[in-house]
């Protein structure tokens, strides 16, 4: 069948149940017959009689709705305040298959299906490893970056992750920040949000150990160097891959160990040491 759109011609093409077409443009050899629109109609996409399947879209709708709730439930809250790119482009790609898919007749409910666990074992599958492998995560989900040190702000590093100089100071004024002069540190968060540190403010502490993996950047910051984590750590009988979590607050280092022991440990730098069992 041939159409006639202004002044052009174009080739309507259906498939198979004909709920859905494409149009391809052509060139007319011989005089078109012409039909009425009144006596054509295209049919909607679904069920027979032009009439849309609701019942198969209701269940998409469904099955989608379940598929959010178990990967946030499964994942972690990350999806509902996205701190990382992961979280973020998770959040994009389901957004969407599940709107992509939803009114396309042509993808059954069990393909739906099929799609969607096969995302939702690629995103567990990728929060697993960035969680094992501290250069993955880095990869993935990037590190945070010191734009602004005693002052000075690192120009190849704030070009690099593409903040500019007007951007670099709405943030700084976000904080109430007018002097650039009066920032001691202000760090771009793996989020893209800035934190500020000025001279007048504690000190922002970053873990040392998060998930059993040791942050070198943060090492460098605290000036400690890794041999003298490691021996704080011996004191306690633990190594890195037991710490949940570690970091330095007024000179003294917070320890939280994995669920199995359940302590919290406190180790004054170099060897005062302090235990607290969480409640």
């Amino acid at each position: 069948m041939t159409l006639q759109i202004g002044k052009k011609y174009y080739t309507v093409s259906f498939n198979g149940d004909q709920s859905s077409y494409s149009l391809a443009k052509t060139n007319l050899v011989n005089q078109p017959h012409q039909v009425k629109s009144a006596d054509f109609s295209f049919g909607s996409a679904g069920g027979t009689n032009g009439e849309m399947d609701y019942w198969d879209i209701a269940l998409k709708f469904i099955v989608g709705l379940i598929t959010i709730v178990l990967q946030i439930n499964l994942s972690g809250k990350g999806n509902l305040a996205p701190s990382n790119a992961i979280d973020q482009v998770q959040n994009y790609i389901l957004g969407g298959i599940i709107g992509g898919t939803i009114y396309n007749s042509q993808i059954t409910n069990l393909q739906f299906i099929v799609i969607m666990l096969i995302w939702s074992v690629i995103v567990f599958t990728i929060k697993f490893l960035t969680s094992q492998n501290t250069t993955l995560n880095k990869l993935i989900n990037g590190s945070p970056q010191v734009l602004i040190s005693n002052g000075i702000i690192n120009v190849r590093r704030a070009l690099k992750n593409g903040v500019t100089a007007s951007e670099l100071t709405f943030k700084l004024r976000t904080h109430g920040v007018n002097d650039i002069k009066d920032v001691q540190n202000a760090t771009l968060e793996q989020n893209g949000q800035l934190t500020v540190n000025t001279y007048d403010d504690d000190s922002v502490s970053y873990p040392l150990i998060s998930d059993g993996q040791l942050n070198p950047n943060s090492l460098k910051r605290e000036g400690i160097t890794e041999e003298q984590l490691n021996e704080m750590l011996q004191a306690k009988h633990t190594n890195i891959s037991n710490v949940y979590l570690a970091q330095m607050n007024d000179h003294t280092l917070d320890i939280v160990k994995y669920p199995s022991l359940n302590i919290i440990f406190k180790i004054k730098y170099p060897t005062q040491i302090k235990i607290f069992n969480k409640k």
